[in-house]
């Protein structure tokens, strides 16, 4: 009998997919996996237009542990938030290759934006962290972290004259691989140096902590138009995140206009003893709602 082949010709644009998703074009690629945009020709509309993300399957071990993998994905079909990308479906394909459906991220990624724009207004930020922390506190209802939450996993949206909208996507990837590869507690560097919190440059997995962490990384770079702390190498970046004080605003950028309660609210994510930050992404989307500007 034929055993069932699948290669990167698999993803030509108009190729079809387990007999459903016809390949449009790729949409963005990271170390692990690349997604594709396509649609789904079994439903009409809007609903058709969708994302494949592809793990292929050199990535494991044997079926076992590509099963493994797929079945971290399940919990996630749970989540609900405008501010999640919404995880529709996760199929087995052949030779241990893994898809995961979602719904298509419209706009263009945080990194992209910021590389336009630079940096948001305070209000802008604000109404754009109360959205993420939104999405993030439905991604911890459900036990579930993101892991490595960076401009490059935060799509952008705009409608008009409105602040810009964030969509969180990528969650769990790298995550749920270290897991179903049963690797243990302690990890290489998960994540994005320059957003992971100092615990995880020790090795410590990604958890609430560590999610809160990259967000306020994120929304101080929104805020600044900089990052937190200075330094080019992995190195310099390390020794500056050892300091037990909170990264100032006025500091990294001078020249711009920052509300000191709003720069209270980002920054008690970033504290080096993580003690000291939010205990909950609910925490801190409350203190956030609590400024006013």
């Amino acid at each position: 009998m034929a055993t069932e082949t699948f290669s990167l010709f698999d993803l030509a644009p108009g190729k079809q997919l387990a007999g459903r998703f016809r390949i449009q074009k790729p949409q963005r690629q990271s170390g692990l996996s690349s997604a594709f945009e396509a649609l789904d020709e079994s439903v009409t509309g809007d609903e058709a237009r969708c994302a494949l993300i592809v793990f292929p399957g050199p990535l494991f071990e044997g079926p076992r542990q590509a099963e493994d993998f797929r079945g971290q994905w399940r919990p996630w079909q749970a989540v609900r938030s405008g501010y999640v990308v919404r995880m529709r479906e996760v199929l087995a394909l052949p030779q241990n290759t893994t898809v995961l459906v979602t719904d298509f991220p419209a706009g263009e990624s945080l990194r992209e934006w910021i590389k336009q724009h630079v940096r948001m207004s305070p209000a802008e930020v604000h109404a754009f962290g109360l959205g993420l922390l939104d999405g993030l506190c439905a991604i911890h209802a459900q036990k579930l972290v993101h892991g490595d939450i960076k401009p490059q996993t935060i799509f952008v949206t705009r409608k008009g004259k409105s602040a810009p909208r964030g969509l969180l996507v990528d969650g769990g990837i790298t995550t749920g691989l270290w897991s179903a590869k049963h690797l243990g507690e302690h990890t290489a560097l998960i994540g994005t140096p320059f957003y992971a919190p100092i615990e995880q440059f020790g090795g410590e997995s990604p958890d609430v902590q560590s999610d809160i962490y990259n967000l306020a990384t994120v929304l101080f770079e929104c805020a600044a138009g900089v990052l937190p702390w200075p330094g080019s190498s992995m190195l310099e970046v390390f020794q500056a995140k050892l300091d037990k004080h909170a990264p100032s605003m006025r500091k990294r950028a001078p020249k711009v206009e920052i509300e000191p309660e709003l720069e209270k609210a980002i920054v008690q994510g970033l504290l080096a003893d993580r003690r000291q930050r939010y205990p909950s992404a609910v925490a801190f989307r409350d203190a956030l709602a609590a400024v006013k500007l």
